[in-house]
């Protein structure tokens, strides 16, 4: 017996059927597309002005660039699951995970943020007490 006849014969014994095999590939091509584009969204984008390298000619960016590329960021995680919900409830999407999982994402950066907030409000009270 070769051995493809025998991984035939042992997927056959066990009920593994061609489809289903096919099936298992499918849902893994879109686990491994989904993670390509949680990526693509997490990605950060760097340029040489955004890095601020010695001898680059531009400075590092200031606290309020970075917190404004952060609110930015935080921004379109929000307005990507809200196109994801609306497009959901017309029945353009059908996929309720990648809904469900953009408006989790989008949650937890909005919780995060308001945990930068609190920490940020804290530090200038700190110093506001601080006598002179």
């Amino acid at each position: 017996m070769s051995s493809v006849t025998a991984i035939a014969g042992s997927s056959a014994a066990t009920g593994v059927t061609q489809g289903s095999i096919g099936a298992i590939m499918d849902m893994r091509r879109q686990i491994i597309a989904r993670s390509e584009t949680l990526r693509a969204i997490h990605a950060p984008q760097t340029t040489a002005a955004a890095t601020g390298t010695p001898g680059s000619g531009t400075p590092a960016p200031g606290f309020a660039d970075t917190l404004k590329s952060a609110l930015d960021g935080v921004n379109a995680v929000q307005t990507r699951a809200e196109n994801l919900s609306v497009a959901y409830q017309k029945g353009e999407v059908t996929d309720v995970a990648q809904v469900m999982l953009a408006r989790q994402e989008a949650g937890i950066a909005f919780e995060a943020t308001m945990q930068v907030r609190n920490k940020l409000l804290n530090a200038y009270q700190d110093i506001m007490r601080m006598g002179v």
